[in-house]
């Protein structure tokens, strides 16, 4: 048959032959894989409360697992399925070092991402920056996890729990500048780093200031004692640094013993289903937070596309997820967005390269997000959140407060 070819034609084929597989070799050259990667998978890893005090943060992981199974059923990232192992950690720091250990000797994932806490986060951090596999999108919002100079391979989801308290201080100076101050918080860099912001952002003022301040561990079974001690104070203002949990007994307590403080709250325990409903929603009627996703169960976004996206991929993946329980939206957000980085990534998935890219987000939009609110970061503020909606919980939902406030 080729015989019949003309002899500079011949040579014309030759030559496309040979130049097609010098561009070919090349481009599966630049494939670049570091454990945890094939050309049909991506394995990741994420601890999770799956039992413990905070076992109703699960949900994060739940819808996770079924954002990847979904995305793997559609073709995955460059036709990698997307694998994401969940063990429980129990939000206890030891269990977490047991767990992740196993993540990445064992299992050996890419990376692990979207883990909730800031003391298991801490317990690990040294550990994965030595070994340097990515700690990816941490839901804490610490100071202790941006710092790109000595643990470049950890990077926090959350925005900065001292910029959390330095917009309630704004909003309170704003609508009463002789508070008197009183604040509940969590015995940890949660508690310490939103009351340093609140502390910042009042800093100066004539008359407003913190006069009372009580701490709690997250496996207490009440904060009654302190919300008493809290009141006796006299102060005019509460603000909650705590998880759901503890964040719905201290809005009962509140409401049972007659005080009407204006209350704040913030970002990572204001849930309706986990926060408000359990404290009671007459109750928790005027809670101001900060907001970052719409609300599936919420008639403002009741024909929003990208909500109706949502709750169909909890009927068909996730069905014992409750669709009303806001939380999931944050783990529906944190596998977008390693979705986002992976794809991104191309086929440079290596561990370092995964790293760069989750640390240099440009103002990425997620569905689900709040108009205005973006995801950016760099060595400078690693925290992936860029922006916050201040809200106030009307008793059935929460209302946008005032404009976006850029949180960088």
């Amino acid at each position: 048959m080729n015989s019949r070819i003309p002899p500079t034609r011949r040579r014309t084929l030759a030559a496309l032959a040979a130049f097609t597989l010098a561009v070919a070799l090349p481009a599966a050259a630049q494939k670049k894989y570091d454990p945890g990667v094939t050309d049909t998978e991506i394995k990741l890893g994420m601890p999770m409360p799956l039992s413990g005090p905070v076992s109703g943060y699960s949900v994060v992981g739940k819808v996770a697992q079924a954002y990847f199974k979904k995305l793997s059923e559609a073709g995955g990232i460059g036709g990698r399925k997307v694998s994401l192992l969940i063990y429980d950690d129990q939000y206890s720091p030891p269990k977490t070092v047991e767990v992740v250990r196993r993540m990445v000797e064992e299992d050996q994932v890419l990376a692990i991402f979207g883990n909730l806490g800031t003391a298991p986060n801490t317990a690990i951090q040294r550990y994965m920056n030595t070994k340097k596999v990515p700690q990816l999108f941490i839901q804490s919002g610490a100071a202790q996890f941006d710092d790109a100079a000595k643990s470049p391979w950890t990077v926090p989801f959350l925005g900065s729990y001292q910029g959390e308290g330095r917009a309630f201080a704004r909003h309170i100076l704003a609508n009463r500048p002789d508070a008197k101050v009183a604040v509940l918080m969590q015995n940890d860099d949660l508690g310490r780093e939103v009351l340093k912001g609140l502390q910042q952002g009042l800093a100066g003022q004539a008359k407003a200031k913190v006069v009372a301040q009580a701490t709690f561990e997250v496996t207490d079974p009440t904060v009654d004692s302190q919300v008493v001690q809290l009141k006796n104070s006299g102060a005019d203002v509460l603000v909650m640094a705590a998880t759901a949990r503890t964040a719905a007994q201290a809005i009962r307590k509140t409401a049972d013993l007659g005080w009407q403080p204006d209350r704040y709250l913030n970002f990572a325990a204001a849930s309706v289903k986990m926060a408000f409903e359990p404290a009671g929603a007459e109750k928790s009627k005027g809670v101001i937070s900060l907001a970052v996703y719409k609300e599936p169960m919420s008639q403002r976004w009741g024909r929003d596309p990208e909500v109706l996206a949502y709750l169909d991929l909890l009927k068909t993946h996730a069905p014992e997820v409750d669709a009303s329980n806001g939380s999931g939206v944050s783990g529906y957000l944190v596998a977008a967005l390693m979705a986002h980085v992976l794809q991104a990534a191309g086929d440079d998935l290596s561990r370092d390269n995964v790293r760069r890219v989750a640390s240099n987000l440009k103002d990425v939009r997620l569905p689900m997000l709040l108009p205005g609110v973006l995801m950016a970061n760099s060595a400078s503020d690693l925290h992936a959140y860029a922006s916050m909606q201040p809200v106030r919980f009307n008793g059935v939902e929460l209302d946008p407060l005032g404009p976006v406030l850029q949180m960088k």
